[in-house]
């Protein structure tokens, strides 16, 4: 399976446009989460989204309203919005989940988060052997700040070397796109907005 990949397009149309120019190339687009800025502008990237012909696997990010990404999406039944949810794709088992994990430092209305022990529960159902979708990175792993902190999730990484996914794609922390690590025997990658190849 070919997979198209990315990130935090944060409204940008090129970005999207691009995306949607190399999606002939996919078996599945994957899209981790930051579609919206501050929860404006979601139904419009997700409009230009929908130009895609293949499968997609979506997670809401922390300033995405799941809610509202799920109404944008539902017209079409070849977009999976998973939320503690799995899928399976031409036999592929996706697994997803989205916010901002653990809680971080915004507190503004829009900014959609879940404490690790919520997170922890959510994703007990991934199964082994999935590809992981989260907006949040793993903690330790392709999660590192601009000051050198590791701000990503131990429930997420807990997650991975116990259910031992066969790939995990994430994105949330800006400064780590691009970069990419092992965690136990699963590949980790922050993908940004652009356009991420992985086979699988």
């Amino acid at each position: 399976m070919k997979i198209l990949a990315f990130s935090d397009l944060h409204r940008d149309s090129d970005a999207a446009q691009a995306i949607v120019g190399a999606s002939r190339e996919a078996d599945v687009v994957v899209g981790a989460g930051d579609f919206s800025t501050q929860g404006i502008g979601l139904r419009e990237t997700v409009d230009l989204l929908r130009a895609i012909t293949v499968p997609m696997v979506l997670v809401a990010g922390n300033h995405d309203d799941l809610n509202e990404l799920r109404r944008a999406c539902c017209i079409n039944t070849a977009i999976h919005v998973l939320h503690g949810e799995a899928v399976t794709v031409e036999g592929v088992p996706f697994f997803g989940l989205g916010f901002e994990i653990p809680a971080g430092r915004r507190d503004e209305s829009w900014n959609r988060r879940l404490g690790e022990a919520e997170a922890a529960d959510l994703i007990r159902g991934c199964p082994p052997g999935a590809v992981l979708v989260t907006h949040s990175p793993p903690f330790g792993c392709a999660d590192v700040q601009r000051d050198g902190a590791h701000e990503g999730s131990h429930a997420i990484r807990d997650a991975v070397l116990s259910t031992k996914p066969r790939l995990h794609l994430c994105g949330h922390i800006h400064h780590a796109w691009g970069r990419s690590g092992i965690l136990g025997e699963c590949r980790v990658h922050n993908l940004g907005p652009t356009v991420n190849w992985f086979v699988t």
